[in-house]
């Protein structure tokens, strides 16, 4: 079976400044463009046999400066629909909700078209995309990259391994890095996270 290569985006404004975005469409920094250039090298070494990415251009410029060329844009890997937390920083949410934390308790309401996405959602989500994939995995025909968001790809990394959603939490995902998911024993399975070398 293949390796599943996750690539989060490289560095915004925002994700340097931990402010939540998703629909929210920035471009990549100076350092963010630098940090995609770096995978090239990392990637050239793997055998990819399908690229898939979010339709973000945060995302979409990343895949090109890695060097993972054609992605297919795929909106299930948007990052996740952080409603009203849009632009603000979790620092600035404990104020009002001292106890919050996004892979158990969701985000409110934001403006039209924006309502927000509980952790069950976006695991709906990834499954959706794992549906897709998982049959292209086992077809054996070189690694499948995905090109997304780093809380996105935690809840999908969580469903891959058989975990609940809201296991998500339990990873970290840096700016320009990359998760591979492979198997051992014929289960899925962490082989490298936030790695800019292989």
């Amino acid at each position: 079976m293949s390796d599943l290569l996750l690539v989060r985006h490289g560095e915004t404004e925002w994700s340097r400044d931990g402010r939540h975005t998703s629909w929210t469409d920035l471009p990549l920094t100076a350092v963010g463009e630098e940090q995609a250039r770096a995978l090239r090298p990392l990637l050239s070494d793997r055998k990819i046999g399908q690229v898939y990415a979010s339709p973000m251009k945060r995302a979409l410029r990343t895949a090109e400066l890695a060097g993972l060329v054609r992605p297919q844009t795929d909106a299930d890997l948007r990052e996740w629909d952080y409603g009203g937390y849009e632009g603000i920083a979790s620092a600035e949410i404990h104020r009002s909700r001292p106890g919050w934390y996004l892979f158990t308790d969701g985000v409110p309401e934001g403006p039209d078209g924006h309502p927000g996405e509980s952790p069950e959602q976006v695991g709906a989500r990834a499954d959706r995309v794992l549906a897709r994939i998982v049959p292209q995995l086992a077809a054996d025909e070189g690694d499948v990259a995905l090109v997304a968001h780093a809380h996105f790809l935690r809840v999908l990394a969580a469903r891959r391994l058989g975990l609940p959603p809201g296991a998500g939490g339990l990873f970290t995902f840096e700016t320009g890095a990359v998760g591979v998911l492979g198997t051992e024993h014929d289960r899925p399975a962490v082989v490298a996270w936030n790695a800019r070398s292989l």
